[in-house]
């Protein structure tokens, strides 16, 4: 009987095949980075009120001259969400392990949906900022899930290139958003481009909570659970007393995993795992240091352009180039890999070797006095450097164990926005103050990027085994009580 409920509980669901799977991961994804993107345009953030010396004043628009925020209140707003993820991204990691991780998707999109529909009618600072937050707390289980689902679905031979088209949703999503919230907030108003977000998102925690869910690889699958239990109480027909003792060890889980107390320490059990992976350290110091540079670009970058090369529309040329190689260099990153041999060793020679090259580029580009020089040289090293994107989140996803990629992906995430985007834009703006020389301060925060690339190279060189992997070739050969044990060391012996 367990083993007819395993077998059921595994199976996906018909309507879920892998291609839709990815598709609606990624329609998801591309909303979320819509709204970082609108809620930064023109027409949704806006500006103060002015006065001219005259007496003439024009009035603000947008949330920062409806809500007359200061400039320190309005950078609040865009970084708001990262309370929310840092908070919620390992609680959300560590229920998958005793709830349904496509239900907890489910749970995070409604509140993502229900906190954009919030900043929409939110009437001052406050309220605003708490919605943000709440933005995060939605998007933390999404991002922590949505790649472990990718990853079991996508071939074989393809896990990569399937990483990769997910995460090419970031540069198109926020590129979109910049246009959409441009759009909508001058012609309408910037409350209802919020609004159309959550109209936009809305169909997909219903479908979270409508469709059959999907189980994780690694994880127990909670029917399972339950007959387990039910056969204990009412007299199993064990084989041995090895059988009863597994049945026994998932009963004892079951009851615990019902106290709260238990569910932070296995996060703080689960964290120390990571924290020994030398192979998983390794990779997020990479990217903390590679998200540190991109974040500063993104922020600073059209104005180091203008002052640099003047140019005539510093945000437009800047941005559309950062976006065409964002998309395009995602993409090939995922192809090659797949190409070289998906292993994680090959992920970070990748890694290394398209980051330093990227660097050389970007380097040179800011060396070069003609605008034609450094759009050359400044796009062709923006193509080697998005081409990480889907190598380190493989890496991420199959250095540990299938029942740690949540975490994993989470505090991959967590960690590269609070060391790396977050503070850079203000340590940057700050060596600006002290140097007064956008093209020294660019030369100086592109050579990060060597870090990265050290960091990477360093990776190549240790010892790793894909457990993901590992954990597949094994897994036709076992039988009932080797397939049972696995789930239970998921589940319970790693906390």
């Amino acid at each position: 009987m367990a083993d007819d409920s395993l077998t059921k509980s595994v199976s996906s669901p018909s309507w879920f095949t892998p291609k839709r799977l990815l598709i609606i991961f990624c329609v998801i994804n591309l909303i979320n980075y819509v709204d970082r993107g609108a809620i930064a345009s023109n027409g949704v953030n806006g500006s103060l009120e002015t006065c001219t010396d005259g007496g003439i004043c024009t009035s603000g628009s947008g949330i920062q001259g409806d809500f007359k925020l200061s400039n320190f209140q309005d950078g609040i707003l865009s970084s708001a969400f990262m309370v929310g993820l840092l908070v919620a991204s390992p609680i959300f990691a560590s229920l998958a392990k005793s709830h349904n991780p496509f239900r907890l998707i489910g749970v995070g999109l409604s509140v993502w949906t229900f906190a954009v529909a919030g900043c929409g009618s939110s009437f001052d600072f406050w309220s605003i900022t708490i919605c943000r937050m709440l933005v995060g707390v939605g998007e933390a289980s999404f991002i922590s899930l949505a790649a472990p689902f990718i990853d079991d679905n996508a071939p074989v031979a393809q896990k990569t290139a399937w990483l990769a088209m997910f995460y090419m949703c970031i540069p198109a999503g926020t590129a979109l958003g910049y246009v959409y919230g441009g759009i909508v907030g001058s012609l309408v108003n910037w409350r209802v481009a919020f609004w159309g977000e959550a109209i936009l998102m809305l169909p997909f925690p219903i479908l979270g909570f409508a469709i059959e869910p999907l189980q994780l690889r690694g994880f127990t699958p909670m029917e399972t659970r339950e007959t387990l239990i039910s056969v204990e109480t009412f007299g199993p027909n064990t084989e041995d007393d090895d059988a009863l003792a597994v049945d026994q060890a998932f009963i004892t889980e079951s009851k615990s995993t019902s106290k709260m107390w238990n569910q932070f320490t296995r996060i703080g059990n689960d964290m120390l795992t990571l924290l020994h992976d030398q192979v998983y350290v390794i990779n997020v110091l990479g990217y903390i240091s590679y998200t540190f540079v991109i974040g500063a670009y993104s922020y600073w970058g059209p104005k180091a352009g203008y002052n640099i090369y003047h140019m005539s529309n510093a945000d437009l040329l800047f941005g559309g180039v950062t976006i065409i190689c964002g998309i395009l260099g995602t993409l090939a990153g995922g192809l090659i890999l797949d190409r070289m041999n998906s292993t994680i060793s090959n992920a970070f020679k990748l890694l290394s070797g398209a980051t330093f090259l990227g660097a050389i580029f970007c380097l040179g580009a800011f060396c070069f006095k003609s605008l034609s020089g450094f759009l050359v040289l400044f796009a062709i090293g923006e193509l080697l450097i998005f081409a990480t994107q889907a190598p380190v989140n493989y890496i991420s996803l199959h250095c540990v164990k299938p029942s740690l990629r949540p975490l994993s992906m989470a505090i991959s995430t967590v960690s590269i926005h609070v060391f790396g985007d977050v503070p850079s834009s203000p340590l940057v703006g700050m060596l600006q103050d002290h140097i007064h020389n956008w093209r020294k301060t660019s030369l100086i925060l592109t050579s990060v990027f060597f870090l990265a690339a050290l960091m990477w190279f360093i990776g190549v060189f240790l010892k790793s085994v894909d457990l993901f992997n590992e954990d597949a070739d094994e897994q036709p050969a076992a039988s009932r009580r080797d397939k049972m044990t696995p789930l239970l060391e998921d589940d319970s012996s790693e906390a």
